[in-house]
This record gives C-alpha cells, sequence and structure tokens, in this order.
C-alpha cells in the first residue's frame, strides 16, 4: 500500500504579506502533493528519467540529481539502471528535502545525499545527469556556466536531462499556453487565491527562461545531439546527448 500524501494547502488562506517561495519544511512535507498537481505530466517525466537511466547509464560511472527535491528522479534511476558499479550523487540545498530523502528505503548503498549548493558541486566521470525542474531556479547569470561543467564532466554518450518551465518566445501563444496551465491547475482542485498567492510567491524565485534561449544554452555548453521528449503547455524535458 502506498503512503499516503500530505495534501499542498499552503496557499489555501488568504495571507497580508506573501512572503518569497522557499523550500521549507512546510513545502517539504506537501512537496509530493504540490508537484504533481503542478507540473502536467510530472508523472511521465519521472517515467522517462527511468528510462534513460536504463539505456545510458555506464558502468563505473556517477549519476548526479541536481536538485533532487525528495529524491524521485533519484529513486527512478536506482530502480532502473542495469549499469554495475555506479553511484548516485543527489544533491539539494534544502535542508527539510534531503532529511525527507535520507528516511527513503532504497536497496543498495550506492546514493550519497548532499545538502549544498549544486553550483559547488563538481561533475566527474557522469554517465548521466538530472536537471528536474531545477535550472529555473538558479541566477539566471550562472546558469550557462552550470550546464558548461556538467557537459565537461559527461563521459562520451553520457546524457543531461533536463526539464524546465519555459517562456514561448512568440507573446501570444506564450500567453495562450500561461492561460491553459492556470486553467489546468484549476482542473488539480487549486483555488484563484492559490494560483495567484502561489504564482506572487515564486515571482523573482523561479525565473523562467526563453524557449529558444534554453535551447542555446544546451548548444553553447557543447551538445549537438538535442531531443525535444516532452512538452506540455508552459513545460518542457529535454534530452542532450554529449557525443
Amino acid at each position: 500500500m502506498s503512503k499516503a500524501v500530505d495534501k499542498d494547502q499552503v496557499f489555501s488562506i488568504p495571507l497580508s504579506d506573501v512572503k518569497a517561495f522557499e523550500f521549507n519544511e512546510t513545502v517539504a512535507r506537501v512537496f509530493r502533493d504540490m508537484i504533481s498537481r503542478s507540473v502536467p505530466g510530472y508523472e511521465l517525466l519521472l517515467h522517462l528519467i527511468g528510462l534513460y537511466a536504463n539505456i545510458f547509464v555506464q558502468d563505473n560511472s556517477r549519476v548526479y540529481d541536481l536538485g533532487c527535491s525528495l529524491g524521485e528522479g533519484t529513486v527512478m534511476v536506482s530502480s532502473q539502471a542495469k549499469a554495475g558499479n555506479y553511484s548516485i550523487i543527489a544533491v539539494d540545498n534544502s535542508a527539510s528535502m534531503i532529511e525527507k530523502c535520507r528516511q527513503l528505503e532504497i536497496a543498495g548503498s550506492n546514493i550519497d545525499w548532499l545538502c549544498d549548493d549544486i553550483q559547488n558541486v563538481e561533475i566527474e566521470n557522469a554517465s548521466m545527469v538530472i536537471l528536474n525542474l531545477t535550472l529555473q531556479f538558479l541566477d539566471q547569470n550562472k546558469r550557462q556556466e552550470i550546464l558548461n561543467r556538467i557537459y565537461l564532466g559527461l563521459n562520451p554518450g553520457g546524457v543531461l536531462v533536463l526539464s524546465e518551465k519555459i517562456l514561448i518566445d512568440d507573446e501570444q501563444n506564450n500567453q495562450r499556453m500561461i492561460q491553459l496551465y492556470q486553467a489546468f491547475k484549476k482542473t488539480q482542485g487549486y483555488s484563484d487565491l492559490e494560483i495567484s498567492q502561489k504564482r506572487t510567491a515564486l515571482e523573482n524565485v523561479l525565473v523562467p527562461d526563453l524557449e529558444s534561449q534554453l535551447k542555446e544554452r544546451l548548444h553553447k555548453a557543447g551538445f549537438k545531439e538535442v531531443y525535444e521528449c516532452f512538452k506540455c503547455f508552459n513545460f518542457v524535458s529535454y534530452l542532450a546527448i554529449k557525443a
């Protein structure tokens, strides 16, 4: 039987002062419900991570889950990768998230849970790197640098899985996708108040790149093979392979 998931009601009560969004204990407690109801196709994104792990994780290499939150991507890699003698470095700067990750019951002991800024992590001997809805929270001026470092740290044939919320280059299309996304959240049970207050909390915390800018970042880092493997509204996931 699956463990009950606490419902996200973080923004359900009117707030006189909406604070900037933080991945604190309150959010960590309800994050599984929050992200599954806020990101269209989230379950599919996790399954894709498992599929990629099965194909691309190499023997005697490392997998990095950067911004691992509750560790679900790491769990998918651990359960699906067929390689031998590989290790997983899962990193998040939220102590509350990492504490919950360390409570997970996962067979084997090849996972190192780190509470740190992903910008401090050295990428070495990597066959797979996961940035699942993570890059969007970094300073825009530092995003290219981390993608460059990931590319350099990947082995030939290694992959970067990059999933992000984006802005569509055409403004009319972008506004339409935002409208559809807001409607999607309503179908997930969020009220207008919750949607509005969370949007305010995330302002200047989650800053999406333009779709063209995100693709350009990947190419500039050195990736020649970039595949758009998922897209829904203003969310996209790329599989970038190092030649």
